[in-house]
């Protein structure tokens, strides 16, 4: 019978149903809780990549740090998707002392063993640092802070067991690309070693800070220089580390100095740094060097070849000062080698070289070549074989200074005047003085307790050919040369001129500012020798014109600059005579000599004795020498001059028949500067047996006596006298008197010397057998008026 079918029982679709409305759940369940689990990881991921991990998990990650040697601060921790953790603000210390940061770097990936860290064992594999900036802080003593940024840092390092490896670490500092790789050693039983003060940290800190700004000064227009550095070492002896570094660069500048190619190479092994070399080239020359320096003992050694452009190369570096005044036509060529003990309290070095110097300028000086040798220990300094020479000449010299010890010889063909700008102010100031149509030849030993001249000693001696001091010529000079007390001595001077000699000793005193001179003895013209003393004296001198020079012995003390202590003794015998003008007449005298006091602002003439128209003259004068009051006072005498010579000088009248007679008188005044009218004084004259009618203001009055009685008019005036006063450029007498053998004439009244005019009035007497005409003696007074050369004589009674 075959099967019956029945249909499907209620039962079987109902557990259908059931089970697909239980996978529906599931699945929503199922993605529902991945939905909640990326939220739940999402945010936290994002949390902890903006918020980060909180202190616990920095400090984990600093104690970690601490344990490979590495003594830092993290400012925050979080976590980034694609780099892990990152440690951001992270601040390094110095291991031995945390209160001295190294350096601030923006942030730092960590390479974490999770396994390890979880288990607390080391966990930290490698750093990752990409594009960060380091800031490095320099603070100062006085609190001021510096900074200098390492950018564009990036480096990995490696912390396998007891080790840290950098395998490479590239950044840029001050415009150089630093590249460093190399290994440290951190030893699970690590000691750190004493911390360093912070007297030697902060010394540290500011050798960082000098050279930093020193780096900061550099550009480099075509690419940056690349400084690669290895290193391996004990972190816990890091002054034994060893380190390697090498330094490249196409062109640096610092300021307009450039210096091309640029090489240097250095090593820090066993506590010794060396600069196995240093080199680079200019538009001049080039500079080879190296040096070694231990910090055991402080002791450095180097060695220098230069002949790059040593002017360009000082100023770039600040140093222009010594050579600011110097201009090379040719790269100087220096040599140096020696050694230096940097001590904690100075500079001990010790060290020798050789210079060159090819045509150079000292300001406005050319010279042709310079050379030398030299050494220099920090106190002593020692120029041997120097030898510099000059279109003049050729000086050779060897110096030594040392603490109280001053030594220089010199032998010089060179003319002074090239000298100006090395010496001191004072000397330049003396030298600027004198012109040489040919060098002089100057030997010098000079001994001191240092280099300033005022404290110089020493001997030598100078020769001189054609020579001007002053403006004023010497055919050819010598002297032996003493230096002693701040002063230069010329002892048996010996100078000749055309028309004399001169001969004596005198001293220019630098540190008094003064000139003593002893025994001077000359035959050289005063009006042109007095400039050697002293230019300002020569108004004073130039008036008194010796036919021929005369002798002149001088003795005493010249101050200068503001100096009060001035007593120049001068003694003059003109025994060839001079002339001298005095109110605009030249005086003739056959002898003169006088004694002249130069003291402060003073010239004092005394003792003055003169031959003068066969009679003689006395006088003193005192004659201020002040600035802007030329004052003077003065007492002349005058003895049995011969009166017609006189009235020929300053009357222009001389008769055959009247010329006779002698003049005495006596004149006392004072005056200022040259200006006759404000000349006042008062004396008195007196003529003997001559003819004061000689005088052509008084000729009228021969003819009126000849007409009264004829031939009396040319009768001799056997006394004849007057006293007198000057005053603003006027002759005033009251008692003037001339007595003849019948007549007598007095006057008084005003002669105006400077301005041609007269206002006299004079009266007639009779004598011996002329008594007869007394009663009438009033018809005999007379007035002189209008022009001094031409008056007009009339009686006074009309």
């Amino acid at each position: 019978m075959p099967p019956i079918l029945e249909p499907p029982k209620p039962v079987v679709r109902k557990q259908i149903g059931r089970s697909t409305l239980g996978r529906r759940i599931a699945a929503i369940l199922t993605r529902l809780v991945i939905l909640v689990t990326i939220l739940i990881f999402g945010s936290t991921g994002w949390y902890l990549a903006k918020r980060g991990f909180g202190r616990q998990w920095r400090y984990r990650i600093v104690e970690e740090l601490h344990k490979r040697g590495v003594e830092a601060s993290v400012g925050r921790l979080t976590l980034d998707p694609f780099r892990g953790l990152v440690a951001k603000n992270v601040r390094i210390f110095d291991y031995k002392n945390r209160e001295n940061t190294l350096a601030l770097i923006s942030e730092i990936s960590l390479d974490i063993n999770y396994a390890a860290f979880i288990h607390h064992e080391p966990f930290l594999n490698a750093l990752d640092v990409r594009n960060a900036q380091i800031t490095l802080p320099l603070t100062g003593v006085d609190g001021n802070t510096g900074k200098a940024q390492l950018n564009d840092f990036r480096a990995h390092v490696y912390f396998p067991p007891e080790q840290i490896y950098v395998s490479q670490a590239e950044g840029i500092f001050c415009g150089i690309r630093i590249s460093a790789t190399g290994q440290l050693i951190k030893r699970a039983n690590y000691q750190p070693s004493t911390p360093l003060s912070q007297e030697e940290w902060q010394k540290r800190l500011s050798i960082l800070r000098r050279v930093v700004n020193e780096l900061q000064k550099f550009s480099f227009p075509v690419a940056p220089p690349w400084l690669q550095v290895k290193f391996s070492g004990d972190v816990a002896e890091m002054e034994d580390a060893r380190v390697e570094a090498t330094l490249r660069s196409d062109l640096s500048q610092r300021g307009n100095y450039e210096m091309k190619n640029v090489s240097a190479a250095a090593e820090w092994r066993d506590q010794r740094l060396t600069v196995t070399h240093c080199e680079w080239n200019d538009a001049l020359g080039s500079f080879a060097g190296g040096a070694n320096w231990s910090r055991q003992d402080n002791r450095a050694d180097f060695q220098i070849r230069s002949s790059i452009d040593l002017k360009a190369f000082l100023g770039a570096f600040g140093f222009a000062g010594p050579f600011a005044d110097v201009a090379f036509y040719s790269p100087p060529l220096v040599e140096i080698s020696g050694s230096a003990n940097i001590g904690e309290d100075r500079l001990r070095p010790a060290i020798i070289g050789h210079v060159t110097l090819g045509k150079f300028a000292y300001r406005t000086m050319q010279f042709s070549d310079f050379i030398a040798d030299f050494s220099w220990d920090g106190k002593r300094t020692l120029l041997r074989d120097v030898r510099l020479r000059h279109q003049t000449g050729q000086l050779r010299a060897d110096l030594f200074d040392a603490p109280n010890d001053f030594r220089l010889n010199i032998e010089s063909t060179i003319a002074p005047s090239a000298m100006h700008g090395p010496v001191s102010p004072d000397l330049d100031e003396f030298l600027r003085d004198w012109e040489w149509q040919r060098p002089p030849t100057i030997r010098l030993a000079i001994q001191g307790f240092d280099h300033h001249p005022e404290n110089w000693r020493g001997d030598g001696n100078v020769v001189l050919d054609r020579t001007r001091f002053r403006g004023v010529w010497m055919n050819s000079g010598n002297t032996r040369i003493h230096f002693a007390d701040g002063a230069l001595t010329c002892e048996d001077l010996h100078v000749s001129r055309d028309e004399g000699v001169g001969s004596g000793s005198f001293t220019y005193d630098f540190k008094k500012h003064e000139v003593r001179v002893s025994n001077i003895r000359s035959s050289l013209n005063p009006a042109e020798a007095i400039f050697w003393i002293d230019p300002k004296f020569s108004k004073t001198v130039a008036p008194f014109k010796f036919r021929r020079p005369p002798n002149v012995t001088a003795n005493g003390i010249y101050q200068f600059r503001g100096g009060k202590n001035t007593r120049l003794e001068i003694k003059v015998d003109g025994a060839n005579g001079m002339d001298y003008v005095f109110l605009g007449k030249t005086l003739p005298f056959d002898h003169v000599a006088a004694q002249l006091l130069f003291t402060n602002d003073r010239l004092q003439i005394l003792d003055v004795r003169g031959d003068i128209f066969s009679g003689t003259l006395r006088g003193n004068a005192d004659i201020s020498l002040a600035k802007n009051n030329p004052r003077y006072h003065a007492t002349l005498a005058v003895t049995n001059a011969d009166f017609p010579r006189l009235t020929n000088l300053y009357f222009n009248y001389y008769h055959y028949r009247t010329a006779r007679g002698q003049l005495s008188g006596a004149y006392d005044f004072d005056g200022f500067g040259t200006d006759a009218r404000k000349m006042h004084g008062t004396g008195k004259v007196g003529v003997t047996n001559g003819d004061v009618f000689a005088i052509p203001v008084l000729g009228p009055i021969s003819e009126i006596l000849n007409h009264i009685v004829p031939g009396v008019g040319y009768s001799i005036a056997r006394d004849a006298g007057t006293k007198f006063a000057i005053r603003d450029g006027i002759i005033h007498t009251d008692d003037f008197n001339v007595s003849g053998q019948l007549f007598s004439v007095v006057g008084h009244g005003d002669i105006h010397f400077l301005d041609d005019k007269i206002d006299l009035d004079v009266r007639i007497s009779a004598n011996g057998p002329g008594i007869v005409l007394t009663p009438v003696y009033k018809l005999f007074e007379y007035k002189a008026e209008g022009s001094l050369k031409k008056p007009d004589w009339h009686p006074k009674i009309f």
